[in-house]
This record gives structure tokens, C-alpha cells and sequence, in this order.
């Protein structure tokens, strides 16, 4: 009876199988798909070798080939004066408003000792805070950085703040390949633009960076990720930043943070990336609203970076084939 009752439930799944096939509209969408995957095997490698050759004349036009060399040697690269006053003015006052939200408490950048504030505490999403986090995210220089490492179709993860006062203790290094098993590929999977937002020193709590570390394609080991005392990792490099300076790295790369010695607030933003079918820390793609994306309606870039090229996580209704058919065919696409 069991069985009869089986292979009644999958001849009816069957029959509405066949009906839906026989749906014009399905037929519509399935033979774009195929029309999709028949372009791939035929234009993917062009379409990558396009994609590498656009990067790297952006590169070029912006002055950026030193950078290039340096991330491939080491890891990272520092780009000075990214952000214009206002920009770094205005991410200040929006993430302070942020944190005194959250927390309930107001806070002195320049002076805070309150042990509210010991270590670091984090400021979230901050993209939809203020308009001007939407024209960091389309800096120039980084962004064609990023584009190098990760490709044409990248995504923004997330955008944070890491709040960090006096005291508390040393961020440990580590690489940001969360969740991705050793060993580590060399073509990056990640990157993370980390933009200065106070002045940055080794007592003010500075960025640490290990030069060389992404070539080990693995994670630090407990001894080796300690940043404090007689056992800070050897070849820990402090990054000395003014206000709007940035560090753009490589996935791989091992970094944290020195503890803070001094009063007062060391503010970032961190502008974490990644290729499309890496899954988001935050959440655009459909949270993302109209208003925002109509602003940029001129930069398709801003649209695909915040996920509206995304095919996948779609619903009953199917994916949406033309989005398959311009997915990355490589790795600089």
C-alpha cells in the first residue's frame, strides 16, 4: 500500500512537472538559461580577458601599479589621502551617532577614558546611515584595488566601524577568510578596505598588518596571532594613518590591532568585499531601497555591487536568467 501511495505522489509530481514544462513562460526563461550557458563555454575566457584588460588600464589611469606590485608582494597596501575632510568628517559624526544610539551613552572622541568604551565595540550596516558612506563606498582608488583582487563582480559584505577606546585588549591576528578551509587559494576571495577615520599609531590602537602572511594560505595558529606583550607576532607592522587614509588587503592576509594607550576614540570604517557567490555579511540584494539605487541610477557599478546582479537566493518564482547570464566566467570578470 506504501508503495502504491508512493508512486501515486510521484506520477502526480511528474504530471505537474510536465505541466509547467509545457508553460510557454517557462520555456521562455529555460531557453534563455541555455542560450546563457552555450554563451559561457563560447565567451567566458574572452569576457575574462576583457574584464583583466579593462582593470588594469583603470589601474593604470589612476597611478595604482605600485599598489598593485605591493599587494601581490606583500599582502596590502596603503593609499594616503583616500577620503577628502568632509567625507572623513561627516563618517565620524554619523558612526558617533550610531554608537551613542546604541549604547545610550555619549562619548568624547578626542578624550574618552570611560570603561564603557575599553576595547573595541562595533557600529553595524552602516551604509544606510548616511549618504555619505554610499560615495566612500565608490572611491576610486580603493575600489579599483578591490576590483583587482576580486573581480568586476564583486559585492560589498559589509561596512563597520570598530569603536575602539582605551584599554581592553590587542585584536588578534587572523584573515578574514571565515569559514573557508586551509589551504587558502591565492586568488583572493575577500578583501577589506580599512579607512582611518582618527590618526592611527601603535599606542592609538593602530591596524597591525603581518607582510608576506597571505602567501601561507592558512589561518594563524594560537601562538602565532598574539599582538600584546612579549608575545606579539615578530613581524607585526603598526599602520601609521592620518584621517582618511586607507590599507586595502588581500583575503588572505593576517592583520588585527594594537591595544589603545591613549584617551580618546580610534575610529575606521571597515569596507569588507567579496566575489559574488561568497554569501554576504549584511544583508542588501532586496533590503537595499530604491531611493538609494536611484541616486546612483549613472554608476551601474554601485547597483552590482550591492547585489542587484545577483542570481541566486531567489524564490518560488525561479531565478532570474539574465542575471545567470552575466555572472563572472573568470577571475578578474
Amino acid at each position: 500500500m506504501v508503495r502504491v501511495w508512493r508512486a501515486a505522489g510521484v506520477a502526480a509530481r511528474q504530471e505537474e512537472a510536465m505541466a509547467e514544462v509545457e508553460h510557454p513562460d517557462w520555456n521562455d526563461r529555460a531557453s534563455t538559461h541555455q542560450n546563457a550557458v552555450r554563451a559561457q563555454y563560447i565567451d567566458g575566457e574572452l569576457r575574462d580577458r576583457e574584464a583583466h584588460a579593462q582593470t588594469l588600464a583603470e589601474l593604470r589611469e589612476l597611478g595604482l601599479m605600485k599598489h598593485v606590485a605591493e599587494l601581490d608582494a606583500v599582502g596590502y597596501t596603503t593609499i594616503h589621502g583616500a577620503l577628502d575632510a568632509d567625507q572623513v568628517a561627516r563618517a565620524r559624526a554619523a558612526i558617533a551617532r550610531v554608537m551613542q544610539r546604541k549604547s545610550g551613552l555619549a562619548v568624547d572622541l578626542e578624550s574618552e577614558t570611560a570603561d564603557a568604551w575599553s576595547g573595541i565595540s562595533l557600529a553595524h550596516y552602516l551604509l544606510f546611515e548616511d549618504e555619505v558612506f554610499e560615495s566612500i563606498l565608490m572611491t576610486a582608488k580603493p575600489l579599483a584595488l578591490v576590483t583587482y583582487l576580486l573581480g568586476r563582480s564583486c559585492v560589498l559584505s559589509s561596512m563597520t566601524c570598530h569603536f575602539k577606546g582605551p584599554g581592553g585588549e590587542a585584536g588578534r591576528l587572523h584573515s578574514d577568510n571565515g569559514g573557508i578551509p586551509s589551504p587558502f587559494s591565492m586568488v583572493s576571495q575577500v578583501a577589506n578596505v580599512n579607512y582611518a577615520l582618527t590618526p592611527y599609531s601603535r599606542e592609538a590602537g593602530a591596524l597591525a598588518m603581518v607582510p608576506g602572511s597571505h602567501r601561507l594560505c592558512r589561518q594563524p595558529s594560537a601562538s602565532e596571532s598574539h599582538l600584546a606583550g612579549g608575545r606579539t607576532h615578530p613581524d607585526a607592522v603598526a599602520m601609521d594613518l592620518a584621517p582618511g587614509d586607507c590599507v586595502v588587503w588581500h583575503g588572505n592576509t593576517w592583520h588585527g590591532s594594537f591595544r589603545r594607550e591613549v584617551p580618546g576614540i580610534r575610529m575606521n570604517l571597515a569596507t569588507y568585499f567579496a566575489r559574488q557567490f561568497v554569501v554576504t555579511q549584511e544583508e542588501f540584494g532586496r533590503a537595499v531601497p530604491r531611493e538609494m539605487l536611484d541616486r546612483h541610477a549613472n554608476e551601474p557599478r554601485f547597483a552590482r555591487l550591492l547585489g542587484q546582479s545577483q542570481p541566486y537566493n531567489y524564490h518560488a518564482e525561479g531565478p532570474d536568467w539574465e542575471k545567470f547570464a552575466v555572472r563572472p566566467r573568470g577571475q578578474f570578470d
